[in-house]
């Protein structure tokens, strides 16, 4: 887990009960060719395809602040499903009836939590130099967890406890400051080096 990166998202949520009483948390945990500041001069974003084989083949948690004492789903078990859609890394949630994902819930209708998470491992990354900086894209990472947080980054995702399908239709989805790590504390030569020395 010493190689795991976290990225936050600030997003505006809605909450919809299911007709069978059921409560299922769905919006993106990241999204797509958005920039975002890290400091230092270096900026980031998420390249579309980046998640798509760790989805695929990954064991993913659905945690909440990133801690494995809070798990809310997970995808080999079926309660955490991600898709990339066009505008990002979509997922949907059935939490467990617990004391602490209905006080989540609880706290998400309020608009109290309204952000997401997700922590990568980085896979495979570029760089490009501009006036402004330079910019690191992320190509394709591999998944530890996505996450709604209490504190955000990105300011584009959603998180919000509704009806699946109504939100699926919303946002024409298919079926199926930030805590910094110390790791983004490092300029351009630090990360490419770490990226190569734990392949």
């Amino acid at each position: 887990m010493e190689k795991m990166e976290k990225r936050t998202f600030d997003i505006e949520m809605r909450v919809i009960q299911g007709e069978d009483g059921k409560r299922t948390m769905t919006g993106h945990a990241a999204v797509f060719n958005t920039l975002t500041d890290l400091g230092w001069g270096i900026r980031e974003k998420v390249a579309p395809g980046a998640f798509a084989e760790s989805i695929g083949k990954d064991d993913v948690r659905a945690l909440f602040n990133h801690d494995p004492n809070y798990v809310l789903g997970r995808n080999t078990s079926g309660t955490l499903r991600m898709y990339e859609d066009e505008k990002g890394l979509a997922v949907e949630i059935d939490p467990p009836d617990t004391q602490f994902a209905r006080d989540l819930a609880v706290s998400m209708e309020r608009g109290d939590i309204s952000q997401m998470s997700f922590g990568f491992e980085t896979i495979k990354q570029s760089w490009e130099e501009t006036n402004d900086g330079d910019i690191r894209t992320l190509e394709r990472v591999k998944l530890w967890d996505i996450s709604p947080v209490t504190f955000p980054a990105y300011p584009e995702t959603d998180i919000a406890v509704n009806c699946r399908d109504a939100w699926r239709a919303e946002n024409n989805t298919p079926s199926g400051d930030e805590y910094l790590e110390d790791s983004i504390k490092l300029d351009k030569e630090q990360l490419t080096f770490k990226e190569e020395y734990t392949k």
